[in-house]
Parts: C-alpha cells; sequence; structure tokens
C-alpha cells in the first residue's frame, strides 16, 4: 500500500500501534478499519502490516487524524445501567456510554469490552489503546464475574455441564467458577466467572440448559470491582495510582501523568483487589 515507508523500521511503528498510542481506539478494533478500507496514509488505502514515520499524514474516513501521543493513559470506571448501549451511535436512538464520558481535549474513550444492552455493572473506559488491548486480550488471563438472576435453583448435573463446558455456535464457552449467592421464592443469584466474555456469553449458557436469566450485573473485571460509591449510570475516573499498578501489572511501561493526586482523601473510593501480580498502591494498606 501507499502508507508503506522507506524509511528504516528503526524510524517506524505500525499503523495500528501509531493510532492506539493517540488514543483513537484498541489495536483490535484499529486493524478491523484498516481492513474495511477506512484508513489512508498519504492519500493511499491502509493495509493490515504498514508501518508510519510521526510527519506521515494518517485519514480516518477522510479526515485528518491527530497522532497526539497521550501523556500517560487514564481510566474511567462506569455503573452501566440497563437500556443504554455500548457504541459510539446508536442505531435506535437510545442512550449510549459514550455521551456520558468527560470530553478528552486529544483521542477518544475506549471502551474495555462491552455489555449488552441488558445488562448492568462495571464498564471500563481508557484513554490509551496499548492499555485497553492488554485488559482485553486473552492471553492476559483477566477473569470477568457476574451476578446472575434465575428463576430456579441448579441442580448438581447442571452445575457440571457449565463448569464442564458447552458448546455454543461452534464455540466451547464455560465458567471457571459458579456459586449460589443468596435468593429466595422463584429468584436466586449465583456469581459466576468467565475468562473471556464474548457476546452474551453468560446468558447463553444458562439458556443452553434451558434457564432464563431475569437479571444480569458484572461486578469484576480482573482487579477491578463495582464499588457501591458509584450509583447506576454514573461515571468516575480511577486514581492514577491506582492505573499505575495495573500497568504494571500487565508489563506495560506506560505511565500515567500526574494529576496531583497522590493519594485520595477518602481510600474508601478504591476500586481495586488483591490479584494475582497486582502491587496495590501504598495507600490501600496504610
Amino acid at each position: 500500500m501507499g502508507g508503506t515507508t522507506h524509511e528504516s523500521t528503526s524510524s517506524t511503528v505500525k499503523l495500528q500501534k501509531a493510532l492506539a498510542d493517540a488514543g483513537l481506539g484498541s489495536r483490535r478494533t484499529i486493524e478491523k478499519w484498516i481492513a474495511a478500507g477506512r484508513i489512508r496514509v498519504d492519500g493511499e488505502l491502509a493495509t493490515l502490516g504498514d508501518r508510519v514515520t510521526p510527519t506521515q499524514r494518517v485519514e480516518l474516513d477522510g479526515k485528518l487524524v491527530s497522532r497526539h501521543v497521550q501523556s500517560g493513559p487514564r481510566m474511567l470506571l462506569m455503573n452501566k445501567a440497563a437500556g443504554v448501549e455500548v457504541t459510539r451511535k446508536s442505531a435506535t436512538d437510545r442512550r449510549t456510554v459514550f455521551a456520558q464520558l468527560p470530553k478528552l481535549k486529544s483521542g477518544r474513550w475506549i471502551s474495555v469490552g462491552r455489555l449488552d444492552v441488558g445488562t448492568t455493572g462495571l464498564l471500563l473506559f481508557t484513554n490509551n489503546g496499548e492499555l485497553a488491548n492488554k485488559l482485553m486480550h486473552p492471553s492476559t488471563n483477566l477473569d470477568r464475574e457476574y451476578a446472575v438472576r434465575v428463576r430456579s435453583l441448579l441442580n448438581d448435573e447442571t452445575l457440571e455441564r457449565l463448569m464442564r463446558g458447552v458448546e455454543i455456535n461452534g464455540v466451547t464457552c464455560r465458567f471457571t467458577d459458579i456459586q449460589y449467592y443468596d435468593g429466595r421464592g422463584s429468584n436466586h443469584w449465583y456469581h459466576v466467572c468467565l475468562m473471556e466474555g464474548r457476546n452474551r456469553e453468560v446468558r447463553l449458557l444458562f439458556e443452553s440448559q434451558g434457564i432464563m436469566v431475569s437479571r444480569l450485573k458484572r461486578v469484576r473485571f480482573g482487579p477491578f470491582i463495582a464499588p457501591n460509591f458509584v450509583p447506576a449510570g454514573r461515571v468516575v475516573e480511577i486514581h492514577s495510582d491506582e492505573v499505575n499498578a495495573v500497568c504494571e501489572m500487565l508489563g506495560l511501561s506506560i505511565q500515567t501523568r500526574s494529576r496531583g493526586d497522590s493519594k485520595p482523601s477518602n481510600t474508601n473510593r478504591a476500586v481495586l483487589i488483591p490479584y494475582p501480580n497486582l502491587t496495590l498502591p501504598r495507600w490501600y494498606r496504610d
């Protein structure tokens, strides 16, 4: 393609990484844009594998994109409400999560995974594509935990099948853990964990056993928990110390910019829990 440069590879970077570092999206998302023909470099159609220099002109859908590298990653945590879509523009005129986020001077917020319109709870955002990609990539082995309300108690055979694995659309899906939580009458709550969280995977697993999910809420993503101080539909910025701790856990050298918030005034507003290879900020232990 025309975006291929004659410069040495030491002075270039992969196109998807350059745009991810500028906060345009995750690498996976940008690769889809390239494959769909939405990106041009110096006026020519980009292809997967292209590398670019800092001076080359990059356009997305015909518009010049800013490639200013963020000074450091930022993260947001939302307690998603039901009926809100995880999309930038709804095809059905529903409210979208991105309409609720603070504005950025450059780049854009990237959602770390998705929740379907009826699912509530923990949803993460970052302005850094490399961080978003690491958090979502299966090789990182971050589990997701959901609170699930169903209309009946599950017997031992059903629990075993859900843990052993069920083939859904040609893919074997399973929970890595499932625990009874609470319930009375016809409503019973379970907490389930899975590794990737494919589209509607929790609902489809229960439906494969003839069980309908009446409510579904994500309560944890790896070390991040859905704190009770964030009401439904609200979003908070995650403390810079916590962002740095997660980046270190993931093996990323990036550091979030200092916002003069070395310690929050209320440490009960923490959003992380102990997790393998995670070193919690010192003020967690103070």
